[in-house]
């Protein structure tokens, strides 16, 4: 008894030193909050922008003494207001998503749109609409879930005939092949039941014509299943180094991997529900991160958070103005930064 009690005590003191080797020597909090009130400035702004011209003093005015008289009030609460939340809130989900996925995969190519996992999704809401089209949105919620654990599950069940394993590439092309397969199921569904412009909005991306309850239901998912997500940031950590130094220090492999591939299912669907499929931002966020941020998840996953939401907030900002009076699907936008970012990494693992 008291050799297993000396062997756990080493264990922790053992992580404990390698996080604190791994934490990053500059200023991250200063970064962090730094960010987050970059991103405060930008939804702000955000809000200001739109086909009516809406002052910062109305802006003001409508949180402070709202005004069921004032349409400026009004397109602020009923419309402006969940757009910008929900950008963030999926910005988040996304990258939250492809930090923990490159995290466990240990493969810099991974993230939801790239494996998968927004096609699964998409084509699960395809079949709902044709299929169950009353369907309200918790239910459309569900839906995204089981597509996105289907599209996972394809993609890994493709590289499991993998003879030399699962690398970042042959993953990268499982992804692919299983996105094109999920999206041409998709149009052919939304060609026979005719509900192609339901599904050519979810495949497009974007947050026009979020309602307040849809914030609300995303809100909850954020602060049960992003708390979950961070109290695994030292697992991740630690997973950083490969599984048999992690399950030497006393990490909990398979516990680790169930629960974060469940958080990763619960954010992806809850994103793909609200904006449909915008991608890249799983893909981008998590190496800006730990680029600015260093190695050490407990400030990796929460800058992620907050990158993630300023970058979905900025691109739809730029889909309400790039073609006035139209709007540009915000999917689109993020693909050209996505693209050739993720060209660059393929290149670069395909070298190594």
């Amino acid at each position: 008894m008291e050799q297993i009690r000396k062997k756990e005590l080493t264990k922790k003191e053992t992580q404990k030193r390698l996080l604190k080797r791994l934490s990053a020597p500059h200023p991250t909090a200063l970064i962090l909050f730094s960010s987050l009130a970059v991103l405060i400035i930008v939804m702000i702004v955000s809000l200001s922008i739109g086909a009516a011209s809406v002052t910062w003093e109305t802006i003001a005015d409508s949180f402070l003494s709202f005004d069921e008289t004032n349409t400026s009030h009004l397109i602020l609460r009923d419309l402006r207001v969940p757009r910008v939340l929900a950008a963030a809130l999926v910005g988040a989900f996304l990258a939250v998503s492809g930090v923990i996925m490159q995290a466990l995969t240990l493969n810099p190519l991974a993230s939801p749109s790239i494996m998968g996992v927004t096609s699964g999704s998409a084509f699960m809401l395809a079949l709902a609409f044709a299929f169950y089209p009353q369907s309200n949105y918790y239910q459309l919620i569900m839906w995204s879930f089981s597509g996105a654990a289907l599209g996972a599950g394809m993609v890994f069940l493709i590289g499991s005939f993998s003879k030399r394993g699962l690398t970042p590439v042959k993953l990268a092309l499982a992804g692919a092949a299983v996105s094109a397969l999920l999206q041409s199921l998709s149009t052919i569904i939304a060609i026979h039941f005719n509900v192609a412009r339901d599904i050519t909005f979810w495949y497009a991306g974007g947050v026009a014509g979020v309602r307040m309850e849809t914030v609300r239901i995303a809100g909850i998912i954020a602060v049960v299943v992003l708390a979950a997500a961070f109290m695994l940031s030292r697992s991740l950590t630690i997973m950083g180094l490969g599984e048999e130094m992690a399950r030497g220090l006393g990490v909990k492999i398979g516990r680790l991997k169930v629960i974060s591939t469940l958080i990763v299912l619960l954010l992806t669907g809850a994103a793909v529900s609200i904006a449909g499929t915008v991608g890249f931002i799983g893909l981008v966020i998590p190496h800006i991160s730990k680029k600015v941020m260093g190695l050490d998840y407990r400030w990796v996953l929460p800058s992620s958070a907050v990158f993630g939401a300023l970058l979905l907030v900025i691109a739809d900002i730029a889909a309400r103005t790039i073609n006035i009076p139209y709007e540009t699907p915000v999917g689109a936008l993020t693909a050209l930064i996505g693209v050739p970012f993720f060209l660059f990494l393929a290149r670069k693992e395909g070298r190594g």
